[in-house]
């Protein structure tokens, strides 16, 4: 049978959070130095959760020596590494590779310095609740549902929960603070989820600027909240 949810954590889970890591980049990690998405992986869990870098450099450790067999497989009690662009014979020397930097990482104290997200998934873990936000009430259906980005705005902060909506007006003020050219704050949307133009004439940083004042202000209970 599949694994639980208490026992896949357990034995994979930072393990799955290193190679989410690696959706849309290469595993292009070699002895010498670690790839982007590693370094990424790196840079945020230092940060954020620096505890977990030795849960994930067991994981990928023992996963690495021993894979699973014909049973486990059999009984779906595994996990599955995700395509990476690796042949299956290379797969358990490259984690190794990876538990070798976590490892040098830790014992070294060398630190990824703060920097902007690179990757999708460093973009999703810093401003989680952004990608929420803009992935769910921005996608390419906005115009459809919405009269306009404000009525999708309201919709969102009449129906979320205000420790959410809170958390939202942080990672705004956090995003516009590292003070990106305008191209770059179009990518970080664009990799946040919204599928839709800013509305005129804003820019990119501008729209996000009007988002972040008009989620601080007064707000209507309009029943029960997204929480």
């Amino acid at each position: 049978m599949p694994l639980s949810s208490l026992e896949h954590d357990r034995r994979y889970g930072e393990l799955d959070q290193v190679l989410r890591a690696y959706a849309g980049q290469p595993a292009d990690d070699t002895p010498e130095e670690p790839g982007v998405a590693l370094t990424a992986y790196l840079r945020h869990t230092w940060h954020t959760r620096p505890w977990a870098l030795a849960t994930a450099e067991t994981q990928l450790r023992e996963y690495a020596r021993n894979p699973p067999g014909r049973l486990r497989l059999r009984l779906g009690e595994f996990y599955a590494i995700p395509d990476v662009g690796l042949p299956e014979p290379e797969i358990q020397q490259w984690l190794t590779c990876l538990a070798d930097h976590i490892r040098h990482s830790i014992e070294t104290g060398e630190v990824p310095p703060p920097a902007t997200a690179v990757t999708h998934w460093e973009w999703h873990a810093r401003f989680p609740e952004l990608a929420q936000f803009l992935g769910g009430w921005f996608s390419q259906d906005m115009p459809d549902e919405f009269t306009d980005h404000d009525a999708a705005t309201d919709d969102y902060v009449t129906g979320t929960d205000r420790h959410l909506v809170a958390r939202l007006a942080g990672e705004l003020a956090e995003l516009l603070a590292l003070d990106l050219d305008e191209s770059d704050y179009a990518l970080a949307v664009a990799e946040l989820g919204m599928e839709v133009d800013p509305p005129a004439p804003y820019s990119p940083s501008g729209w996000l600027a009007h988002l972040a004042a008009r989620i601080s202000g007064p707000r209507a209970d309009y029943g029960p909240p997204r929480g």
